[in-house]
């Protein structure tokens, strides 16, 4: 599959991280996880699933990327905008890859440089610590520093190339939830559900579905990430489902719950105070406010009616990754910017072991927000109660 985008928004990146490697002193990054590559090149392939073979790209102080890929990706990352792409047969047990990545980094630093690559939170090195520790032994007098600061700098807030596709998943995935009652109504196994709301999204036009969790419980379920039993819905559950579909290789992250039947009162209330919630947030979202604002916001109208249970955080970023940062907890600061892309997701419980989230994903503008996700109705709707 080619890249989702024109090469301008890739060299675009580019030259912007290039410009804050020159701020931060960095003569080079290293960059080895997927959505990282694919964010400056445009490769895009599920390849990732498989754990064999690293993959690098090392994004020079000044020109476009390098990259030190397993032969067997050169066919698609020559589709991309770069030009020197280097390879070798993988795997290798002897030198996967490390003589080649020494080889180029060499070329674009000096002994005294510092190399950025990611080492903060929700940063992952991708490829075998003995391999990291021989590369940084091959390459005297250079230092490894943390890039993760400018990347996140960089890639939560998104391009309107960027914005389009997300807008797009969360329709694709909307759609898949407002038929979601051709698929749900008592006697129907909470397993089967999942099947067929993954066949709905990808019917709908998603390219795959890296996440569904869901639950179905009497009144409120316990936990928000829990797999899909075979038990069948009956009257009085709630089913919720929770899904982070996939279009050009951006996330949805929202869900959506629903009543077997007549929902109990207690359920109705927690259903349409989270929608208040989410209000709340939605209001509070504008340039220059803080993660933790949201929080607060969100917060304030759950702990009014009793407690959001043990789910920790109200919210998170959202785009290439199914969670980014910031995290909606009062100790994130992170400022709000045009074209950061977050979900608000308070819950409430309802009673031990009973609950109930909501999720929607929003877009901060330059005056406040916007709702990327088609807005879930306040009242909680219903599912047929006959088999």
């Amino acid at each position: 599959m080619p890249p989702p985008f024109a090469t301008d928004e890739y060299a675009a990146r580019t030259r912007a991280a290039q410009a804050a490697m020159a701020a931060e002193g960095l003569a080079a990054m290293l960059l080895t996880t997927e959505p990282d590559l694919r964010y400056f090149t445009g490769f895009f392939t599920r390849f990732w699933e498989s754990p064999t073979r690293p993959w690098f790209l090392v994004l020079p102080a000044a020109g476009k990327p390098i990259a030190v890929i397993p032969g067997i990706g050169a066919e698609l990352m020559g589709q991309t905008w770069l030009d020197d792409i280097r390879t070798w047969v993988a795997p290798d047990y002897a030198d996967d890859g490390v003589s080649l990545l020494v080889e180029a980094l060499a070329e674009v630093t000096a002994p005294g440089d510092r190399i950025g690559t990611p080492m903060g939170r929700e940063s992952v090195l991708r490829m075998p610590l003995t391999d990291w520790a021989r590369l940084q032994s091959a390459l005297p007098g250079r230092t490894m520093a943390d890039a993760t600061p400018l990347l996140r700098s960089q890639q939560e807030v998104k391009s309107p190339a960027e914005i389009a596709v997300i807008r797009e998943i969360c329709a694709i995935a909307g759609r898949a939830f407002d038929r979601v009652p051709q698929i749900a109504r008592a006697g129907v196994p909470l397993s089967r559900v999942f099947r067929d709301f993954q066949a709905l999204l990808l019917d709908e036009g998603a390219d795959w579905v890296p996440y569904l969790a869901g639950a179905a419980a009497p009144g409120g379920y316990g936990d928000v990430i829990s797999p899909a039993s075979d038990r069948p819905l009956v009257p009085g559950d709630v089913l919720m489902l929770d899904t982070g579909a996939v279009r050009h290789g951006y996330f949805c992250d929202f869900d959506r719950n629903w009543s077997v039947g007549l929902p109990a009162p207690e359920v109705r209330e927690a259903h349409a105070l989270l929608h208040d919630a989410t209000e709340a947030g939605f209001a509070a979202a504008r340039p220059g406010a803080t993660a933790a604002d949201l929080y607060h916001a969100m917060n304030a109208v759950i702990s009014a009616h009793g407690d959001a249970g043990a789910g920790g955080r109200l919210g998170h970023g959202l785009g290439m990754r199914l969670t980014e940062w910031p995290s909606l907890i009062p100790a994130d600061t992170t400022p709000l910017r045009p074209g950061m892309v977050l979900t608000l997701e308070p819950g409430f419980q309802i009673a031990p072991g009973r609950m109930l989230v909501h999720e929607e994903d929003i877009l901060i503008t330059d005056t406040g927000a916007d709702w990327l996700t088609p807005r879930a109705p306040r009242e909680m709707p219903e599912l047929e109660c006959a088999p």
